[in-house]
This record gives structure tokens, C-alpha cells and sequence, in this order.
């Protein structure tokens, strides 16, 4: 029986990386992907330490060549990707601005990243994965992104991260009975660069909702929002 392919975007350091790792643990053919070619061969380097050998693809999630890149060859190469887990993304509010043009700049190179790069992504792959009868999508979210709960400040991040619970929803939706599962996570506070070493979670800790849900069983839920493997409020 072949491994499940699964592509982790962002997946150098931090959430991306140890999502890869123990997706790779559990048998998984893991397709690194970042925008630095001597990074993703040094993370590749510290996997096969551990006896896990992955591959690795350049992706810049915030570039449309380099989507329509990835997305081509790796569907050639492999034929399918059967698990994505959209967890590359920037936060960039705390650059402070100091002008309306310099804030729009901010906000659109957030929303690039954070929300148009999944949903083309998911646009290139999922089709493949709907045709195959297989598929789990995991948008990497947050809790700044929920409606439910918004506060102000940092508003590009929490836009965009909106917005990419909103493409979950789409194309949860849209294959809706494929068995392409598509959901959206908050992995917390964790103790990346991103969340700073005052953060409260472990990045072990912030993994663990991610990889359950790219790894779902058949007949679970799909068009979701989960913190610690349980619904959470839009």
C-alpha cells in the first residue's frame, strides 16, 4: 500500500516543521515546502537524523508563478497530494505603519500570504483529491481570526485569517461528500517566532490539533474550526 502524500507548507521551522515531522512519524511521504532552498535541505538533513526522509519543494505561498510551479510539478511527479495542511503565514501589523499607503501595502501582503496562497492552492489540489476519493485540508487559523470574538488591532492578520475560515468553508462546501475533508484550526499560543517565548503552548502542543485533523478517518467532520480537537465558535 503506497503513504499518503502530504504537502506542509511553511514547513522549515516551527508549526510547519514539526507538523512534518510527525506526520513522517506516522508514515506519511511529507513534501517540505518553504521559500529558502539551503533551509529546506538543512530541515530535511535534521528529519533523516531521526530516520525520517521527507522531500522538499520551494513554495512562496505569496507568489502565483510559484504556486502554478508547485502545484504542476508535484501533481506530475506524484500524481495526487492526499493531505495539505495550509500553515504558511505572516504577521506583519507590528511593523506599525506609519501612513495609509504603507498600512494597505501591510494589509495586502498579509492577505497574499495568509488567505489568497491557500485558496489557490487548495484550487490547484483539491480537484485531484476529490477525483481520487480522498483528501484532508487543514487552513491553519487563529482565534484572532474569529468573528465571534474579534477585538481590535493587528488588522490585517485577523482579516486575512478570517478570510481563510471563509475559504475552508468554500471548499468544505464544495466537496461536501468526496470524502475531501476541510477544516480550519487554532493551534493557540505556541512558542514560535510568530508567538514569541512568553507563549503558553509547547509548539508539540500546537502540532497536535493539526495533525489530527490531516490525518481524520473517514466520515468525520469537515467544515470545522477546532482548538484541542473540539469546535470552536466562528
Amino acid at each position: 500500500m503506497q503513504p499518503k502524500i502530504a504537502v506542509v507548507t511553511g514547513a522549515l521551522k516551527g508549526l510547519g516543521f514539526e507538523t512534518a515531522r510527525q506526520l513522517a512519524r506516522q508514515g506519511y511521504q511529507v513534501i517540505l515546502t518553504g521559500r529558502d532552498a539551503a533551509r529546506g535541505k538543512a530541515a530535511q538533513d535534521q528529519l533523516a537524523k531521526q530516520g525520517l526522509e521527507t522531500e522538499f519543494r520551494l513554495l512562496d505561498t505569496a507568489d502565483l508563478h510559484s504556486i502554478e510551479q508547485f502545484t504542476t510539478d508535484v501533481l506530475k511527479e506524484f500524481g495526487r497530494v492526499d493531505v495539505l495542511v495550509n500553515n504558511a503565514g505572516i504577521m506583519i501589523d507590528g511593523e506599525k505603519p506609519n501612513t495609509l499607503r504603507e498600512y494597505a501595502s501591510v494589509i495586502q501582503r498579509t492577505f497574499t500570504t495568509n488567505a489568497l496562497g491557500p485558496y489557490l492552492l487548495c484550487r490547484a489540489l483539491v480537484p485531484a483529491m476529490v477525483k481520487n476519493g480522498y483528501g484532508r485540508v487543514v487552513n491553519v487559523s487563529s482565534g484572532m481570526g474569529q468573528l465571534s470574538e474579534m477585538n481590535g488591532g493587528y488588522p490585517g492578520y485577523r482579516m486575512s485569517k478570517t478570510a481563510l475560515n471563509a475559504v475552508t468553508r468554500m471548499f468544505a462546501d464544495e466537496t461536501r461528500g468526496s470524502n475531501v475533508l476541510v477544516n480550519s484550526v487554532c493551534p493557540g499560543w505556541v512558542r514560535t517566532d510568530m508567538g514569541g517565548k512568553g507563549a503558553t503552548r509547547s509548539i508539540e502542543q500546537g502540532a497536535e490539533t493539526i495533525v489530527w485533523l490531516a490525518t481524520l478517518p473517514d466520515g468525520a467532520p469537515t467544515g470545522g474550526f477546532f482548538r484541542d480537537k473540539k469546535p470552536m465558535a466562528w
